[in-house]
């Protein structure tokens, strides 16, 4: 009886651990997924990866209205300094595109910078199973996603996906 208990335990603890297991590609649903540009143009998440192909890119996902979102862009910014070859790109989920873009250059944000039309709900932030901003991404130069979830920018596994041993 109490082997099959350990078996049970044992089965139960791989079940769950797989079922965390973070995705290294994006869906067919993200890439599809649309967003806005500052020149206010239609682009896929496909379109935006592609223009980044050949580069390590970090995914801010943000708001302007977000305290936590603003308290994050110090350490964003000196991960900018410290890492210059990798290519940052911020994913707004601003109500209102004017204040997206006012938040861009009150914060004085460098990189590539789209409004997410979609919102929390639509097929990007449905892959992310956004709960919360800001999110961070690293995808790799062959743009396999490495890091999945960062809610910090101090979170080390940043700065590890961006400097490979």
């Amino acid at each position: 009886m109490k082997k099959y208990i350990y078996i049970l335990f044992a089965f139960i603890i791989l079940t769950a651990c797989k079922a965390q297991e973070e995705p290294k590609q994006f869906s067919a649903e993200a890439l599809k997924d649309t967003f806005l540009t500052l020149e206010d143009t239609q682009i896929t998440f496909q379109e935006i990866l592609d223009k980044h192909k050949g580069q390590a890119i970090v995914i801010d996902v943000w708001a302007s209205w977000c305290g936590d979102c603003l308290k994050g862009l110090p350490k964003l910014k000196a991960i900018q300094e410290q890492f210059p070859n990798a290519d940052y790109v911020f994913l707004s989920l601003d109500k209102k595109i004017p204040s997206w873009k006012k938040g861009i250059e009150k914060y004085n944000i460098i990189g590539d910078h789209y409004y997410m039309s979609s919102g929390w709900k639509g097929a990007f932030g449905t892959f992310l199973d956004l709960d919360w901003i800001p999110r961070y991404l690293v995808v790799d130069k062959n743009q396999n996603i490495t890091v999945f979830k960062a809610v910090t920018a101090k979170d080390n596994k940043i700065k590890t996906a961006l400097n490979p041993q």
